[in-house]
């Protein structure tokens, strides 16, 4: 990089994008078939991940490193930059004093708006959104994001088990040599006693994810293969061991469901994931605040 690329590269967002002057017909003609290609292409990408267990592992490692985004558009990032590790619109690097590099082309994804049908309802429609990964950025000049908080693995399996929907309770030992276990009866979650970290965090988490589990619809694959998912993903989120996970079997699980459907029991995944690392950062946040608050005095 020479030192004029940043004052080089101020060219308009929609420019970036590709956008040129059309009609207004044409321009919405045109972005509901870019709407529609995405779909198509997080459905094509649904059909590969579902039945190759290489594939779903590393749809898995995207949707854990982009918790935020929904299971379509992370889909939509590993269809078309499975590397990415982190990703801002034109404008949020911008904003950081970064510059996307000429002739970069951005990753696609669907961004949700609300809008009032003909008869008065509210709506969700979808806009096609442009986002540059930081590997496509020039990030000499880019300000710093403050670093990130370090935690002990107490501090992260007390924030797993942290207001808990149901009661856990140690034992000395569970039928098979398993490491948690969930009665069926009581929903209490029984977790042997003397595991190392690793394993303590795994078995736990999949017990408390199938917990959440029951709390949404029924799904139409096997809830304990979603709630092994969501283990996984809790795991790669937290820096856990994760090569103890098979998804050699994914095909036989997802055998009979169509490409939305798919994509539906994907964002059911997401989404448990999501409600837990949600109670869990609230957790680990008021954690940070205790020990800040304690040095202070």
């Amino acid at each position: 990089m020479n030192n004029f690329d940043d004052i080089l590269n101020n060219t308009p967002e929609q420019e970036q994008n590709g956008e040129q002057q059309f009609s207004k017909e044409d321009y919405a003609a045109k972005k509901r078939a870019e709407r529609d290609d995405l779909f198509a292409l997080s459905s094509d990408t649904a059909s590969e991940v579902a039945n190759d267990g290489g594939k779903f592992r590393q749809y898995m490692d995207v949707q854990s490193q982009f918790d935020r985004y929904s299971a379509v558009n992370s889909l939509l990032i590993l269809a078309q930059n499975p590397e990415a590790t982190r990703l801002g619109s034109f404008d949020h690097w911008k904003n950081k004093n970064a510059s996307v590099k000429t002739g970069e082309t951005g990753i696609s994804i669907l961004e949700p708006h609300e809008y009032t049908k003909e008869d008065g309802k509210p709506g969700v429609g979808y806009n096609v959104k442009k986002v540059f990964d930081i590997s496509q950025v020039h990030t000499q000049k880019m300000t710093p994001d403050p670093a990130l908080p370090k935690h002990s693995e107490r501090q992260i399996m007390a924030a797993l088990v942290h207001r808990s929907p149901v009661p856990i309770n140690g034992v000395d030992a569970l039928a098979g040599g398993a490491g948690a276990q969930t009665n069926p009866d009581t929903g209490e979650i029984s977790v042997r006693r003397g595991m190392e970290f690793t394993d303590a965090f795994s078995s736990v988490s999949k017990e408390l994810a199938a917990a959440e589990l029951n709390t949404k619809d029924e799904p139409r694959i096997d809830k304990d293969f979603s709630a092994y998912c969501v283990s996984y993903l809790l795991c790669k989120k937290h820096g856990v061991d994760t090569s103890n996970y098979n998804f050699s079997e994914v095909g036989k699980v997802f055998e009979y469901l169509d490409a939305q459907e798919m994509k539906g029991e994907f964002q059911t995944i997401r989404d448990t994931f999501s409600d837990i690392s949600s109670r869990m950062n609230k957790q680990l946040e008021s954690q940070q605040k205790t020990a800040r608050n304690n040095e202070a005095r």
